[in-house]
């Protein structure tokens, strides 16, 4: 059974893919990088890094010419700026499909890609037409990875810096290790039982229609073929928890814990519960404030289901990523 206060320490085998520039390595067009202290300081130590320059990756050199996004009535291609004629779209698109399928064979479960970049961002790429420019492309070669690995967690070193995303999309990394670790190299419907009961109280808070959706597809579970099912319900939960969950949503989980304990906890310690959760909700204590009192309670009044609930620590509490929320 995992625990609310799990020990991350093997979770330090955890691969996640980034732009190469973002992880340090001179290889933009310029022979600079795109470091993210985020990235290098505080993720480093939980994470494997994978790095990609798709650029490198298909020979073009350090420096280089800059490239953009240019769009036709046919196709959008990558071309130099200065020289459109001379356009790298095809060897582009075929290093990028013949890498993501490499990566699809490792147990990836996560990546971070640099923002605006017209081969690896994810939003928001410029996209150039004879009437202008439009901010609605989507790099060539992550739109190959979003497109090949749908529920896989992605996002950009620039939205990294906001709080919400940024915690979001960490516990998403940690719960698609989870996945792998529990599910292991031979999926049974038993095991993708006891995942789905561990992240119950986490699938609420981030989208409650969802929780209510795999809670009947996991019901179903018979109906399917073990590999069938593995792939449908790691797709469902990923995209389920890229909602971000919302100061309400939380304070109604916090709500149905404070439940488990109506019997365990005096008068005093149940008022004082609810006092934290609704200074909570109105946004006058950060999420870590209710969360510590209720593992507190948990150390005094044990409850195996609520220890296993992943929603009480998602992610290392090394991270600090819940003392803003």
């Amino acid at each position: 059974m995992m625990n609310a206060h799990t020990d991350y320490e093997s979770n330090r085998s955890i691969q996640i893919g980034i732009s190469a520039c973002v992880i340090g390595e001179k290889v933009r067009f310029d022979s600079g990088s795109k470091t993210s202290k985020f990235v290098t300081k505080e993720l480093a130590p939980f994470f494997e890094f994978i790095s990609v320059c798709p650029e490198v990756g298909v020979g073009m050199t350090v420096p280089r010419p800059t490239i953009r996004l240019v769009s036709n009535e046919e196709r959008i291609a990558l071309v130099e700026t200065k020289d459109q004629s001379i356009d790298h779209t095809e060897k582009m698109t075929h290093y990028s499909q013949h890498k993501v399928e490499e990566l699809t064979q490792a147990e990836l479960c996560g990546y971070i890609v640099c923002a605006k970049s017209p081969t690896c961002g994810m939003e928001r790429v410029k996209v150039y037409t004879k009437a202008g420019a439009s901010n609605e492309g989507v790099g060539l070669y992550t739109d190959v990875l979003m497109k090949k690995m749908p529920w896989l967690p992605v996002e950009e070193d620039g939205r990294l810096n906001d709080p919400v995303l940024k915690e979001n999309f960490i516990s998403r990394i940690f719960s698609l290790k989870d996945f792998y670790d529990c599910l292991g190299d031979a999926p049974t419907s038993g095991k993708i039982v006891a995942f789905h009961s561990r992240y119950k109280l986490t699938l609420m808070a981030h989208d409650p229609m969802s929780y209510k959706a795999l809670g009947q597809l996991v019901a179903r579970v018979a109906d399917y073929d073990n590999q069938e099912f593995y792939q449908l319900y790691r797709l469902k939960f990923m995209q389920a928890l890229t909602n971000r969950a919302s100061r309400k949503n939380n304070a109604n989980v916090l709500m149905h814990i404070q439940g488990y304990f109506k019997k365990s906890l005096s008068a005093q310690e149940r008022q004082e519960l609810r006092a934290v959760i609704d200074e909570y909700r109105q946004g006058l204590l950060p999420l870590l404030s209710p969360l510590t009192l209720i593992r507190h309670y948990l150390t005094l009044y044990p409850d195996a289901y609520l220890q296993s609930q992943k929603f009480l620590a998602p992610h290392p509490q090394e991270l600090r990523l819940r003392y803003s929320l």
